[in-house]
């Protein structure tokens, strides 16, 4: 199963975006495959976050815009959204401790930590901080 972080799901939205043609392609061959795929729900936070943010873009994507986005993705069959449950702590604070990590990463390691709990082997992302983590492919779609 391929998990897809905030970054990826960001430049498939917005147009605007150098990479939007790319990784709206790629999103699409998951979205409408027949394979399962998966985005963790702090994904889904941060994503709204980002593209409604008018510090980050000008003009902001809309409210209502960026939750009909999430949904249209979650009518995706195939789609698993990744949250939390039991033994998930036990891979937080494992990967936390591997990569001695503090602040900011440790966001980073909990999207690790929920593809890792659900059985996630790879994800897709254009951000760097992921090397820390063991036990996880992650992937650049867009190069």
């Amino acid at each position: 199963m391929i998990a897809v972080d905030t970054n990826i799901l960001v430049y498939a939205h917005r147009q605007d975006s150098p990479w939007h043609s790319a990784a709206s392609a790629r999103l699409s061959e998951l979205v409408d495959g027949g394979d399962r795929w998966a985005v963790a729900w702090p994904c889904v936070h941060e994503f709204i976050a980002i593209v409604t943010h008018p510090r980050i873009y000008n003009p902001p994507t809309p409210l209502p815009v960026a939750l009909e986005c999430v949904e249209a993705w979650s009518a995706s069959p195939s789609l698993h959204l990744l949250s939390e449950s039991e033994g998930y702590w036990d891979k937080l604070r494992k990967l936390a401790t591997a990569a001695r990590s503090a602040g900011p990463i440790i966001h980073d390691l909990r999207i690790a930590a929920l593809c890792l709990h659900h059985g996630v082997r790879m994800l897709w992302s254009a951000d760097r901080d992921f090397s820390r983590v063991t036990g996880l492919r992650v992937v650049n779609p867009l190069i």
